[in-house]
């Protein structure tokens, strides 16, 4: 498939996606929106998932005219317990995207429908190993919510809208050559992130930056165990490694935790979307900082982060926490109103031997003092730092914040630690900056080969970060190139004589006229 057919396609499922936008302006906020379109891609998805999975087995058993969704329920409901085994959930042939669609312009209850739909396909996972991926699944789209419609009847005209327009989609998981299902889940993200996606901290993750990103982590590797994000947002990151490696080379799944109960589903709901069986990703609700819930899972052999910025946290009025195995190695706990080394000492406990962590920093975590400076000095005297990474300005919605990255090894072949000065490597688009591929292939190469690029990388040893009171911010090691004009001082002097001598003569001439305007008068 041509890369132009793949534009294409993308810029067709766009399209419609804006569609659908037009036809619920004004009814539905814009953050509440990408949440119900993306609920509703991910009930068809499902469905015609199963419905696929079930018609392929009957056809290849000799049923070439087999079609589950026109099966009745009595007699499907007798394949349930097989399915949930393999599939993870089930769906009544009734209770499918296409009969539901069928009937929906005509149904005075379909709230109420889809309601019951949501809830069954929800329980149907009760009591089986996928219990946990699909329980509340639905819960943010709310289909009696007043930001839907004031009445029953305005809620159920814009459900109809909004289903005829996900039909309308063309979306197979099968066929399309882009990955159409998560292609748009990125594509609604960056839409609405610009002005919904900060909070408390948070950003979203521009594709590009994910890229960079689990690069770095995966450099060199063909397959890895299991890939984490304490901080998993929507899932990019733990998608991206997916797409980079092969979902079958991350052969132990994916994990991640999410404080944030709506994107804590959309997250379970985009691995769905990108079609990561239920038995490949545990994604967990809490509190990473005080509840970590994968104590059972660690270590990881990849760890790929955006941890929320500069949060608050418990830290020592939690007198449990200097205790905590992530977090008393370095003997001190990240200041109670920035959390972010909090994170990179969870990241680092966590990390598997041959293991990497790439995540992405505020930039005053690298040279402020305090607890903050004692942290980075165990991080460098154990020689647990791999690479720092400024990255430009601007590349992130909703913040001009110019970020960096740390790499983080337990095993690692010297004492040195790599700069790179990446603030260049951008293009400009409209209001922000954006990495290219050229510009992400130059920093990894540079990441993989270590090797010194005037006023671009530089491989520092141990015993210089130490004098330099552990500072780790780029600019230390790495100097800028000087952009200004070189500017010859003998050929300006000789300008300036020249300058200063004509002055002299227009001043002649000036005295001149002024001594003959005198006379005549």
């Amino acid at each position: 498939m041509t890369e132009a057919r793949k534009e294409q396609e993308r810029d067709e499922l766009h399209r419609a996606i804006w569609a659908i936008a037009d036809e619920l302006r004004g009814s539905v906020d814009g953050w509440d929106f990408k949440s119900y379109v993306l609920g509703m891609m991910f009930y068809r998805y499902i469905s015609e998932n199963l419905t696929a999975y079930i018609n392929e087995g009957e056809i290849e058993a000799g049923d070439a005219d087999f079609d589950y969704a026109k099966l009745s329920d009595e007699v499907a409901e007798q394949a349930r317990e097989d399915l949930v085994k393999t599939k993870g959930f089930f769906i009544l042939p009734s209770e499918l995207f296409c009969n539901v669609r069928k009937k929906a312009s005509n149904d005075e209850n379909l709230n109420m429908t889809l309601e019951t739909v949501f809830r069954n396909i929800e329980k149907s996972a009760t009591g089986s190993d996928s219990e946990g991926n699909f329980a509340g699944l639905f819960d943010d789209i709310d289909v009696n919510s007043n930001k839907l419609g004031a009445t029953v009847a305005k809620r159920n005209a814009n459900l109809v809208k909004l289903i005829e327009g996900v039909a309308n989609m063309s979306l197979n998981y099968k066929e399309n050559s882009i990955d159409a299902f998560g292609d748009a889940y990125e594509y609604l993200m960056s839409m609405y992130a610009s002005n919904a996606g900060k909070s408390g901290g948070e950003f979203f993750t521009p594709q590009e930056v994910s890229e960079l990103l689990t690069r770095i982590a995966v450099a060199g590797k063909t397959e890895v165990n299991k890939v984490y994000d304490p901080a998993c947002g929507s899932g990019s990151l733990l998608l991206k490694a997916a797409k980079i490696l092969g979902k079958e080379n991350v052969r132990l799944g994916f994990f991640g935790q999410e404080i944030n109960l709506t994107t804590y589903n959309l997250c379970r709901i985009n691995m769905f979307l990108h079609d990561i069986d239920y038995d490949k990703f545990d994604i967990a609700h809490e509190n990473t900082l005080l509840s970590p819930q994968h104590w059972d899972d660690e270590p990881f052999e990849v760890i790929v982060s955006n941890p929320p910025y500069s949060i608050k946290w418990e830290g020592d009025d939690n007198p449990v926490l200097i205790n905590d195995p992530r977090f008393s190695p370095a003997g001190v706990l990240a200041p109670k109103s920035k959390a972010d080394l909090a994170f990179i000492m969870h990241s680092l406990s966590w990390l598997a031997t041959n293991g990497t962590a790439a995540i992405v920093c505020f930039p005053g975590i690298m040279y402020r003092g305090g607890a903050e400076k004692k942290i980075r000095q165990y991080l460098i005297d154990n020689n647990f730092i791999d690479c720092i990474i400024q990255l430009p300005s601007n590349l992130f919605f909703g913040t001009s914040i110019a970020t960096c990255i740390m790499v983080l090894k337990r095993s690692k072949a010297d004492n040195r630690t790599l700069f790179i000065d990446a603030s260049d490597e951008f293009v400009k688009v409209t209001n922000n900056n954006k990495l290219t591929e050229g510009n992400i292939a130059r920093i990894v190469d540079e990441y993989v080969s270590r090797t010194d690029e005037k006023h671009f990388s530089r491989c520092v040893a141990y015993e210089e970060i130490a004098e330099n009171d552990y500072n780790l911010s780029v600019s230390t090691y790495v100097e800028p190139e000087d952009t200004r004009e070189v500017i010859d001082i003998v050929k300006l002097n000789a300008e300036i004589e020249e300058i200063v001598e004509r002055q002299q003569v227009l001043r002649a001439e000036i005295d001149k006229i002024i001594a003959e305007i005198e006379v005549e008068r």
